[in-house]
């Protein structure tokens, strides 16, 4: 069984149901089978070797769908190419993966100019190099297939910073299978749901396109939306399901006359890509309902390693959980020998099963660093209570170590959080000739509000004590995050340094 066969196999179940609807428009299964089969004979035409990569560099619409169910169909291998970065970025990946053809917007074709890759653009005339005109001369068609061993790849997503070498995270079959599977139980997805692609397509969003498809489920396109937009669509076009980023729901929070809107169907309310903090998924209990819910996984580990429901999520002492290991996969906290830690001890959280990569593409150092005994080494501290529910602590390289002493930053930030003028903080440690690495804090306040630095260092040397008390607290008007909503850290730290330097110069 390959990913895009629960596609198929839904499209003779049920060929009139909408698959997929946007703004205007819509499609049933049969017109999305028929489009990405027509799709995938047109890449096969081009390209006839199986597990060549496709890039699709595209923001949220129709075309995207269709042409990334084609590649799955296509029995090639997909690279998402997110089209808010830089050239530079996107050039590496598609000369990285020696990408055969590539699926780009119009308006951002130039990011994908340069190479050797066979260009498609999702412009509306039927041009020799556009994806309708694909549809249009291979309408009918179907493609060949392929039986490619389930530990073949059907994605690389690339992972870390923009410099350097790109990790290219080798996704199997097996485990698009596993993430498929999880998600489908995990939410209960079934026939008529209704999913919101509030996120880019490229990031968190693709893992629910399937699990939704393979369910009789409607996927409601909805392209850089402002959080006003989401709001609306959650409360009057019957979402079901939707996978959002803290700093989205932070805002449609903030919305004027929210919190007198309705959401009858809403079921998941799922946050990802960064913690969310316990009062603020309070908030978002009372706003929307006992429908918020979390996941955790990686890249090399896709979205649900484990999950937390929204039912547990309303147990206080849970908020701050990512859950427990889901059903396929296993989940355990290590320690520096390799071995299991006890129950409520910080370690290395370590990740094991079918949802775990294959490797980094072409980067078998990498690999091996990070896959070690059959556990993906994921990098992130955390510690399980007796309950099994998991706790992150933070990334190992944030881990503060002062005066010999270690700073988790998931404890200090809570306490910080507290402050009624905060709308978001974070704690990280910058390097310091007496204490090694000092603690220090950088926080957002609240529109219109002022932040008391010397209020905050008090409370947490009051609540923790003074090793872990902020150093300093830096006032940002927006804390620095990449273009999907994740905080950047080493900004925080390199921005410190900086001043610092500039002020002793």
């Amino acid at each position: 069984m390959y990913p895009i066969d629960l596609f198929h196999r839904q499209a003779r179940k049920t060929p009139d149901l909408t698959a997929v609807e946007w703004d205007g428009g819509a499609m049933t299964y049969a017109e999305l089978d028929a489009a990405s089969a027509a799709f995938a004979a047109g890449l096969q035409a081009i390209d006839p070797a199986p597990g060549s990569r496709v890039g699709i560099c595209a923001y949220n619409h129709a075309e995207h769908v269709v042409a990334w169910v084609g590649t799955l169909a296509a029995g090639k291998v997909w690279v998402p190419l997110y089209p808010k970065n830089r050239a530079e970025e996107i050039g590496r990946a598609i000369e990285f993966t020696e990408m055969s053809i590539v699926v780009a917007d119009p308006d951002v074709r130039h990011l994908v100019d340069g190479g050797t890759a066979h260009v498609l653009t999702t412009a509306p005339d039927t041009g020799a190099d556009t994806v309708a005109g694909l549809l249009a001369r291979h309408q009918g068609e179907r493609p060949a297939f392929h039986p490619l061993p389930l530990d073949a790849t059907q994605a690389i997503k690339f992972t870390g910073g923009s410099t350097g070498v790109p990790k290219g995270v080798m996704q199997p079959y097996r485990a698009w299978n596993t993430n498929i599977a999880t998600q489908i139980v995990a939410w209960g997805l079934v026939e008529g749901d209704r999913y919101l692609t509030a996120a880019p397509i490229t990031h968190g969003t693709s893992t629910y396109i399937m699990p939704t498809l393979a369910t009789g489920g409607t996927i409601v396109l909805i392209d850089r939306p402002r959080p006003a937009d989401v709001l609306a669509q959650l409360a009057e076009n019957g979402i079901t399901t939707t996978f959002l980023p803290p700093t989205m729901i932070y805002m449609m929070m903030r919305e004027a006359d929210a919190d007198r809107l309705t959401f009858p169907r809403l079921r998941n309310l799922v946050y990802g890509s960064a913690p969310m903090r316990s009062e603020e998924i309070a908030r978002a209990q009372a706003m929307f309902g006992p429908v918020v819910a979390s996941t955790y996984g990686q890249t090399e580990a896709p979205q649900i390693a484990t999950m937390i429901s929204a039912q547990d999520l309303t147990r206080e002492d849970k908020r701050a959980s990512v859950g427990r290991e889901t059903f396929l996969t296993r989940v355990a906290i290590l320690g520096p020998d390799g071995r299991e830690v006890p129950t409520g001890e910080i370690g290395e959280i370590a990740i094991r099963g079918d949802l775990v990569m294959t490797g980094y593409w072409r980067q078998p150092e990498k690999t091996a660093e990070t896959i070690k005994d059959g556990w993906l080494m994921t990098g992130d501290l955390g510690a399980f209570d007796d309950e099994s529910f998991l706790f992150i602590k933070g990334r190992s390289k944030d881990v503060v170590i002062t005066g010999g002493f270690n700073v988790y930053p998931s404890d200090v930030e809570p306490v910080i959080a507290e402050d009624d003028a905060v709308a978001d903080c974070a704690v990280f440690g910058a390097p310091d000739e007496k204490w090694g690495e000092a603690v220090l804090a950088a926080v957002e306040p609240k529109p219109g509000r002022t932040v008391d630095a010397e209020a905050i260092i008090a409370r947490v040397k009051d609540r923790l004590g003074p090793v872990k008390a902020p150093k300093a607290v830096v006032v940002y008007p927006a804390l620095p995050r990449n273009a999907y909503g994740k905080l950047q850290k080493q900004v925080l730290v390199d921005d410190f340094v900086a001043q610092r330097n500039k002020e002793s110069a």
